[in-house]
This record gives structure tokens, C-alpha cells and sequence, in this order.
């Protein structure tokens, strides 16, 4: 697993069926701030994940990637190898604050 940001979506009116109806959302990839540790950053990768949770675009989310990405009942049929699986509410390590969805 991985925490990620949406920063956009795909529309795609030309598909194979199985994606019809699919939410389709731009994700990048976060790490942890390695000089500070007290925040999240951006590692300037991006992807194209299913949303099998409703998530939207400035939330930051956890994603899947590979045959985990069809380990959901929603995404067991589709071809995809990017999934969001979980919407984050917030993140600490070692008991201090990284980052907290309230705050945004």
C-alpha cells in the first residue's frame, strides 16, 4: 500500500465494458518529508487508479497497485493495477503529526 494524493481524472468514452461506469482519478504517490518528518511529500510520480471508495480530487487516499489492485469485490473482474482502497484521515509516526485531513 501506498498514500497518494488525487490531483485529477480521466475521462475515457472509449473503453472495454468492464471499465464502463469506472471512476478513473490522476494519483501522486507521497512520502514522508525524510529531512523533517513532519509532513508528506510528493514523489513526482503519477497514476491512474480505479476509485473503489469514493474518494475525490485533494484528498489523500491509500492505493494498491498490481494483482492487490483486484483483491476488492469491485475491482476482482477488472484490468487494472491501480486501486484506491482507503480515504486517509490521518498520519503520524513515531506519535508526532504528519498529517491530519482536518487541517486542509
Amino acid at each position: 500500500m501506498f498514500l497518494a494524493k488525487i490531483t485529477g481524472n480521466v475521462t475515457s468514452t472509449h473503453k472495454v465494458s468492464s471499465m464502463v461506469g469506472q471512476k478513473l482519478l490522476i494519483v501522486e504517490p507521497l512520502r514522508i518529508d525524510e529531512e523533517n518528518r513532519d509532513s508528506l511529500k510528493p514523489t513526482g510520480r503519477t497514476f491512474i487508479a480505479v476509485d473503489a471508495v469514493g474518494a475525490g480530487e485533494g484528498e489523500v487516499v491509500l492505493i494498491v497497485q498490481g494483482s492487490s489492485a483486484r483483491f476488492t469485490e469491485d475491482t476482482k473482474t477488472l484490468p487494472i493495477d491501480c486501486a484506491i482502497i482507503g480515504i486517509v484521515d490521518n498520519v503520524r509516526v513515531s506519535n508526532s503529526p504528519v498529517y491530519d485531513a482536518g487541517d486542509e
